[in-house]
């Protein structure tokens, strides 16, 4: 018992002498070197952030030349000023064709050269920007060149409307891209006749744009949308089904369907089919088989569906013309184009909304256009009277995920109010 006493006692006295000696010795010499490693991390941190950065390059001990390519400038003519020897530029230009080919160096497009500060003022780094989005750095020892995109913000873009005039011009005002326009279109192609819509037809539409420094360089794909015509509601939602996402109405039918509903993107029909229609070329009246789409000459024009290619040729009627098999029963014709776009030749695949050519006016044509023709077991038929078959619907195993997604999708667009109509607000004014 008395020795049990005696050990206790001993383990006592030596924890408290441990303790003595951390709280004497030990310890203050581990805070002293805790705190010089906390004195060296704030300096490491606040050396970062003097740190000057311009397209990723410390800039401080460089000076920031920017300008603009003049007309008619090279790469040669803009590091002239710059005593950049010859031989390093042609370096430079063999060495980057892969990455970024400078003879698509373009009029009004930004530059930077960084030149050091001493007396020599060398041109260190040209840096090149050839949209908002990108810039390619040229080390002007001719040692790196790279390309680099610059940080990009997702903005999202809750908007509500009433048409008053057309969807391209009131979407405009808001603001909305033609791209974005474009998709909205497409989505709802073969649910609107947008050839007639109606003063106070409603729109909904959600989406990211794509922000670099302040300015809009591009969209992200429709998040949801709402589309009201003449008091019918059509509600796009979307929905992943079998990897992909769809856009399906309340009922869970696919808005998507085998084709596109105009191979030029969102125009005008110029004329439609019909079986005795005055030819303004031949001054006769013939059958016209085919749908004419109004759009500029060099206008993009897509296969309006998956298919291969089994004519991309010249005739004196059809001009430069382009023809489709999507399956046995349909097949697709784009005449007077300006030219075929490249790769595009018989037994060549091609997707749904691919470019395929240009819109031009060759052959027999007044003005630029694209005739559309349309066959259906091999005779050519009234494309816009077409029951086109949709995509599949939601299949019974998914409705009632779908019906979740439905319901926070409609609440969604709920919450967005519609803009005030400035003609309301007038009229509102003149009863007060």
């Amino acid at each position: 018992m008395k020795k049990s006493w005696i050990v206790a006692a001993g383990i006592v006295l030596l924890t408290a002498a441990g303790y003595g000696l951390y709280e004497t010795k030990l310890k203050p010499q581990r805070e002293v070197v805790e705190a010089e490693v906390t004195a060296l991390e704030s300096e490491e941190k606040a050396a970062v952030k003097e740190e000057h950065l311009l397209y990723g390059i410390n800039v401080d001990e460089l000076d920031v030349v920017e300008g603009k390519v003049a007309r008619n400038q090279t790469l040669s003519t803009i590091l002239a000023p710059f005593n950049v020897p010859y031989q390093i530029i042609d370096q430079i230009a063999k060495k980057s064709k892969d990455i970024f080919d400078v003879r698509k160096i373009a009029f009004n497009k930004k530059y930077t050269v960084l030149t050091s500060k001493d007396s020599s003022s060398k041109a260190e780094f040209f840096i090149y920007e050839p949209n908002a989005a990108e810039f390619v750095v040229y080390k002007l020892d001719g040692k790196d060149i790279y390309k680099e995109a610059k940080p990009v913000e997702l903005r999202k873009r809750e908007i509500a409307g009433r048409i008053t005039s057309s969807l391209y011009v009131n979407m405009t005002e808001q603001g909305i891209t033609p791209d974005l326009i474009d998709e909205f279109a497409d989505l709802y192609g073969w649910s609107v006749d947008f050839q007639r819509l109606q003063k106070g037809d409603k729109y909904k539409v959600v989406y990211n744009e794509k922000v670099v420094d302040g300015q809009v360089v591009g969209i992200e794909p429709i998040q949801v949308a709402y589309f009201e015509h003449m008091g019918e509601p059509y509600y796009a939602i979307p929905f992943e089904q079998n990897g992909q996402v769809s856009f399906f109405d309340l009922e869970g039918n696919s808005f998507k369907k085998a084709f596109l509903r105009d191979p030029v993107k969102f125009t005008r029909i110029s004329s439609r089919y019909s079986l005795r229609r005055y030819h303004p070329v031949q001054k006769r009246y013939k059958a016209h088989l085919g749908t004419d789409y109004a759009a500029p000459r060099g206008t993009e024009i897509r296969s309006v569906g998956d298919g291969t290619i089994i004519a991309a040729s010249y005739t004196g009627g059809n001009g430069n013309y382009v023809k489709v098999k999507h399956n046995g029963t349909y097949t697709t014709q784009y005449l007077h184009m300006s030219k075929i776009a490249s790769g595009i030749r018989n037994g060549v695949r091609v997707k749904q909304g691919q470019v395929i050519g240009y819109v031009g006016s060759t052959g027999l044509a007044t003005g630029p256009h694209l005739c559309f023709r349309f066959w259906k077991h091999g005779k050519q038929v009234d494309w816009l009277n077409e029951d086109i078959p949709p995509s599949d619907p939601i299949l019974d195993d998914n409705k009632m995920a779908f019906e979740r997604v439905k319901t926070e999708k409609m609440d969604q667009l709920a919450s967005i109010p519609y803009q005030e109509n400035p003609e309301d607000k007038l009229l509102t004014q003149a009863t007060e």
